[in-house]
C-alpha cells in the first residue's frame, strides 16, 4: 500500500495527485488480491499519462481522523434511514389502510419505494463519478427526508404511494453512494472495518424496524414512522455539509456531459420490466395484455439503451462494466444473491407461524438472527481474504449457503423452531463470508472515477435479483400449494393459516411443502453464484494500489 497516514495527512513527501514524485505514475498496474501482479483485464483504460488529472480518493485525501470520524457516522444514518424503511413501514399497514383505505394497492408501498431506488442506482453511480459523492449523497438524502414529509401529510392511498416514490428517489442514491464513500475514505486493508459497521447498522434496523414501527403505530400515530426519519436525515445532512470536502474535480476534456438520454431509457426500461415482475401473477396473470406489453416494452427498451449507451460520450452504463470478468462475474454472482434471499425474507415468516405455530414476534426472531451472524461474519472474513484471496472466500461462503438452504428442504414436519433457527444463523455467517469480499474486491479493483459506477452496478444486480426472486418463488409457491390443496380456488383457504396459531392441518402441510420447494430453489440459485464465481470470476482480483 502507499504511505500515506490512515487519516489521510502526507508522509514521505509524495504528492497528493496520484502520482509519485519523479513523473511515474504511482500505479500502472494492478496486484492481485494476494499480492502478485495479474494482467490488466479486458476493457481496463491503459495507464495515464503524467498531467492527466484523476485524483485516487480525493476524499480520504482531504480528511483528517476527525473529520473522517464524522463522515463515517453520517453514512452509518444514512444507511439507518434506508434500512429501517422496508422493516419500519410493512409493520404500520394495517393501521395505514385503516386510515386511508386503498387495501387492494397497499403492496405499492412497498412496490414503489423498491422501483424507484432499484432503477436509480445506474445513473447515481455514473453522477458521483462525474461530480463526486457529495453532491449526489446531499441530494439524495434531500429528496428522502422530502418524501418522508410528504408521507407523513399524505391524504389517501394514492397520494402515500406516490410520495413513496419520491422516497425512493432518494433512497436509490442512499444505498449506492453510501458503499461507494465508504470506500473511498478507507483504504483496502481498513474497508472490512467500515463495511462491518454498516452491516451491523443494517442489522440493527432488521431487528429494531418492526419494534419502532409497531410502537409509533400503537401508541402515537402512523405517520411517525416518516416523521422519526427527519431528525435523523437532518443530522446525517449536517454532518456530511460540514465535515465532507472533496476537492474539485479537474478534466482534460472540459465540462462533464451527462448521458440524459441513456438515464432516461434507464429509467424506462428499468420501470417497466420490474413493474411486470412486481405486479405479474399478483395484480393481473401473467399472460395478461399489462404483463405481456410491459416485458415487450422492457425487451424492446433494452435495445434502445444498448444503441444509447454504444454512441454517448460518457455513458450511463459503460461498456467496461460487462466487459471485465471481474465485475461481470460480481454482477451475476450478486443477483443470484438476491434470488436467494427472497426465501428467508418473504416465507420464513409465513412458516414459522403457520406451520410451527409461533406468535408474530417470536417469528420475527426467526427469520432476524441472520442479521446477527452476517456481520460478524462480514467483519472477520477478512482474515479469510487475505490469506486465500476474493473469490476463494466467497466460494467457501456461498458453497455453504447453499448446503444450508438445501438442508431446509428436508427439515422433519412439523419440526421445532430452533432448527430453522439454526439454519438461519448459519445462512447469516455463509453468505456474510460470501458478499463482502466480493465487494471490497470489485471496489478495489477500479479507479475512483469508477467506483460509483462499479458499486451500483452490483447493487443493481442484487436487487433486480430479489424482484425477480419474488415473483420466480411466489410462482413456485402457488403452484405447490394449488397442487397439494386440489386447484387454486382453494389457495384463499390459506390466508386462515397465516394468525398466531398454527393453521388446519392440510393447509399446514402444503405451506410446509411450499416453503420447502423455494428453500431448494433458493439452493439452486446459490450453486448458480458458484458456479459463475468458478467459471467467470478470476483466481485472482486486479486489486489496486491504495
Amino acid at each position: 500500500m502507499d504511505d500515506r497516514a490512515v487519516d489521510g495527512s502526507l508522509v514521505g513527501g509524495r504528492p497528493p495527485d496520484g502520482h509519485a514524485v519523479g513523473g511515474r505514475p504511482e500505479n500502472p498496474h494492478p496486484v492481485g488480491d494476494v499480492g502478485r501482479p495479474v494482467p490488466r483485464e479486458a476493457g481496463r483504460p491503459a495507464p495515464r499519462e503524467v498531467g492527466q488529472a484523476a485524483p485516487r480518493d480525493p476524499a480520504r485525501q482531504h480528511l483528517g481522523t476527525g473529520r473522517r470520524r464524522a463522515v463515517t457516522a453520517a453514512l452509518m444514518l444514512a444507511m439507518g434511514l434506508a434500512a429501517l424503511d422496508a422493516t419500519i413501514v410493512a409493520i404500520a399497514v394495517p393501521q395505514i389502510v385503516a386510515d386511508l383505505g386503498g387495501f387492494s394497492v397497499f403492496s405499492w408501498l412497498f412496490s414503489g419505494y423498491l422501483l424507484a431506488a432499484t432503477v436509480t442506482l445506474p445513473v447515481y453511480g455514473r453522477l458521483s463519478d462525474t461530480f463526486g459523492r457529495k453532491p449526489v449523497l446531499v441530494v439524495g438524502a434531500a429528496l428522502f427526508l422530502l418524501g418522508s414529509l410528504l408521507c407523513a401529510l399524505a391524504w389517501n392511498m394514492a397520494a402515500l404511494i406516490a410520495f413513496r416514490v419520491v422516497q425512493g428517489l432518494g433512497g436509490g442514491a442512499l444505498a449506492g453512494t453510501v458503499q461507494t464513500l465508504a470506500a473511498d475514505l478507507y483504504p483496502l486493508e481498513e474497508r472490512p472495518k467500515i463495511q462491518s459497521k454498516l452491516s451491523t447498522v443494517w442489522a440493527v434496523s432488521a431487528v429494531a424496524g418492526p419494534g419502532v414501527g409497531g410502537a409509533l403505530a400503537t401508541y402515537a400515530d402512523w405517520r411517525w414512522i416518516f416523521l422519526i426519519n427527519l431528525p435523523l436525515g437532518a443530522a446525517a445532512l449536517w454532518l456530511l455539509a460540514r465535515h465532507l470536502h472533496e476537492p474539485p474535480r479537474e478534466s482534460t476534456a472540459g465540462r462533464p456531459r451527462i448521458d440524459w438520454a441513456g438515464a432516461l431509457t434507464i429509467l424506462a426500461c428499468g420501470g417497466a420490466l420490474l413493474t411486470a415482475l412486481v405486479q405479474g401473477g399478483v395484480a393481473w396473470s401473467w399472460l395478461s395484455w399489462p404483463s405481456i406489453t410491459l416485458l415487450g416494452t422492457g425487451v424492446a427498451l433494452i435495445g434502445v439503451l444498448v444503441l444509447i449507451e454504444r454512441r454517448a460520450a460518457e455513458p450511463i452504463i459503460p461498456g467496461w462494466v460487462w466487459r471485465r470478468r471481474t465485475i461481470a462475474a460480481v454482477n451475476l454472482a450478486l443477483g443470484a444473491l438476491g434470488l436467494l434471499m427472497v426465501a428467508p425474507t418473504v416465507f420464513l415468516a409465513t412458516y414459522a407461524q403457520s406451520v410451527l405455530g409461533l406468535a408474530p414476534v417470536a417469528a420475527g426472531f426467526v427469520v432476524s438472527v441472520w442479521t446477527l451472524t452476517w456481520p460478524l461474519s462480514a467483519a472477520l472474513s477478512q482474515h479469510v481474504y487475505r490469506r486465500i484471496g476474493f473469490r476463494n472466500t466467497s466460494v467457501l461462503g456461498i458453497t455453504a449457503a447453499a448446503l444450508v438452504l438445501f438442508a431446509f428442504a428436508f427439515l422433519p414436519y412439523p419440526g421445532e423452531p430452533w432448527q430453522p433457527t439454526l439454519l438461519m444463523l448459519l445462512l447469516g455467517a455463509a453468505l456474510g463470508l460470501f458478499q463482502l469480499p466480493l465487494i471490497i474486491g470489485v471496489q478495489s479493483s477500479v479507479e475512483w472515477e469508477e467506483r460509483g459506477t462499479a458499486t451500483a452496478s452490483i447493487l443493481f444486480c442484487r436487487q433486480t435479483g430479489q424482484t425477480l426472486g419474488a415473483a420466480a418463488f411466489g410462482a413456485v409457491a402457488n403452484g405447490v400449494l394449488a397442487s397439494r390443496l386440489g386447484g387454486s380456488g382453494n389457495l384463499d383457504a390459506v390466508t386462515h393459516g397465516l394468525g398466531t396459531g398454527p393453521a388446519p392441518e392440510p393447509i399446514r402441510a402444503a405451506i410446509a411443502d411450499a416453503v420447502h420447494a423455494v428453500y431448494l430453489g433458493a439452493a439452486c440459485a446459490a450453486t448458480a453464484a458458484l458456479l459463475v464465481l468458478l467459471v467467470l470470476a478470476p483466481r485472482r482480483f486486479p486489486v489496486l494500489k491504495d
